[in-house]
């Protein structure tokens, strides 16, 4: 059995005060505490950067612990597995035992794991007259047991920065094929500006991205990329606003205008239409503004009247009967779609639907899951489920079939928005975090 005092190494190599550190921690080990050694180790692969060891230490790390007889690593059972350099090559598929041994001495001085050497060097045990290991003399595998909470949280921060670098190489793409579109539209519309020197500066964006970026630099593009797409998009938008506004003299006699800017027409997504759908033939039209009531209805172009559109087919923009609520209301119920909001910010339903756009990418939500969703539930509504999705994202297994089960029930008026909305409000009030 280990008697838990302090031990130096054989011959040169040398007593550090980490060395001392190392055997002082392992000696306050609780003797009830034990953990999974196969669970530690997928651990240990995953903290490895923030450790700083190498793929070949783990191997012999790993062939080091199928040398230990138990799957719990516990004081109990001793914790001192002692084989040779020539059994530890065999179990590395043959690593030479040079490399063992330098990765042993990595290992060590990593602080996972300590050694106790015995008066000659050599590794063996020595067993009292029942068969039960009375000393041995190799290498403690203490230091694994006491840092074990701590090699779980360094995964858990390694695995957390993947992630979120994973969102941002996401988002980046998005913005690259945003812009790369947004002009090449521009430049075949014929519309003016200085396109090429917008294409210019998104390409010395692009390639100034180094070939291993750091989270930063990545934090950093997807800002600039960001501005640069609203920059564009700011453009567009005043080509198309005096475009309709050319186009509404010709209809002036003829159809009642729209007093109120912020007609819903302006805010929904736009969607491309699929094989065999019936596309719009204007982007929007007949749409009911967010503050009047679903009978009222704005047509800046001529546009047919909303119990008119109502019978085309394919389009629905009645809400599927689905009652609204409040901007304000939804961003307190659902907190979490401020993070993908511009600089964390939603101001209004149209910034909700741009955030919306991009958690239905980052949560796997197909564009036509989220078409079919906006066409029976009105964009409003769609924009504001995918919000709640996002919020009890722990607890959805596939975002896609759950908003396709929504969408199904909503066409059949079993769906109501409000039960839910109040739930996350419920859920969310002791935060107390404000509304962008």
């Amino acid at each position: 059995m280990e008697t838990g005092n302090v031990t130096t190494p054989f011959g040169r190599r040398p007593m550090t005060l980490g060395m001392l550190a190392n055997q002082v921690m392992a000696g306050e080990i609780k003797s009830d505490q034990s953990v999974d050694k196969w669970k530690l180790f997928r651990a240990l692969c995953e903290a490895k950067p923030l450790l700083g060891i190498g793929d070949r230490a783990l191997a012999v790390l790993n062939a080091l612990l199928s040398f230990y007889p138990k799957n719990e690593l516990a004081q109990e059972n001793g914790l001192i597995v002692f084989p040779s350099n020539i059994q530890l090559s065999l179990r590395t598929h043959g690593m030479a035992e040079q490399t063992v041994r330098r990765h042993l001495a990595a290992l060590v001085e990593a602080g996972l794991l300590l050694r106790k050497d015995s008066p000659n060097g050599k590794r063996y045990v020595r067993r009292d007259r029942a068969g039960e290991v009375d000393e041995a003399f190799g290498f403690s595998l203490a230091p694994l047991l006491a840092r074990a909470e701590e090699i779980e949280q360094l995964a858990a921060e390694v695995m957390a920065e993947r992630l979120h670098v994973q969102r941002l190489r996401e988002r980046i793409t998005l913005c690259r094929r945003d812009i790369a579109k947004l002009i090449e539209a521009a430049v075949e519309e014929d519309i003016p500006g200085d396109w090429q020197g917008l294409y210019r500066e998104f390409r010395d964006l692009i390639e100034g991205l180094p070939r291993s970026p750091t989270t930063a630099q990545l934090e950093l593009l997807l800002d600039e990329l960001t501005g640069l797409r609203t920059d564009i998009l700011n453009q567009l938008e005043i080509r198309v606003k005096s475009t309709k506004q050319r186009g509404n003299a010709d209809y002036i006699e003829r159809h009642i205008q729209n007093s109120n800017p912020d007609s819903i027409s302006e805010l929904e997504p736009r969607f491309e239409p699929k094989q065999g759908a019936i596309a719009e033939q204007d982007n929007d039209r007949g749409a009911v503004t967010p503050e009047k009531g679903r009978g009222e209805t704005a047509h800046p172009h001529g546009q047919k009247t909303e119990e008119e559109q109502s019978r085309r087919p394919g389009v629905r923009n009645d809400g599927g009967g689905l009652k609204s609520f409040p901007l304000g209301l939804v961003l307190q119920a659902c907190p979490e779609i401020l993070t993908y909001g511009r600089d964390g910010v939603i101001r209004n339903w149209r910034d909700l639907m741009a955030a919306a756009v991009i958690v239905r990418s980052m949560l796997g939500v197909s564009p036509s899951a989220y078409e079919e969703a906006a066409n029976v539930m009105g964009p409003e509504n769609a924009a504001t489920v995918m919000a709640c999705i996002l919020e009890r994202g722990g607890h959805i297994n596939s975002a896609g079939g759950y908003l396709r089960g929504l969408t199904r029930r909503t066409e059949k008026g079993e769906f109501a928005i409000g039960p839910m909305l109040m739930a996350l409000l419920r859920a969310n009030a002791p935060a107390g975090r404000k509304v962008g």
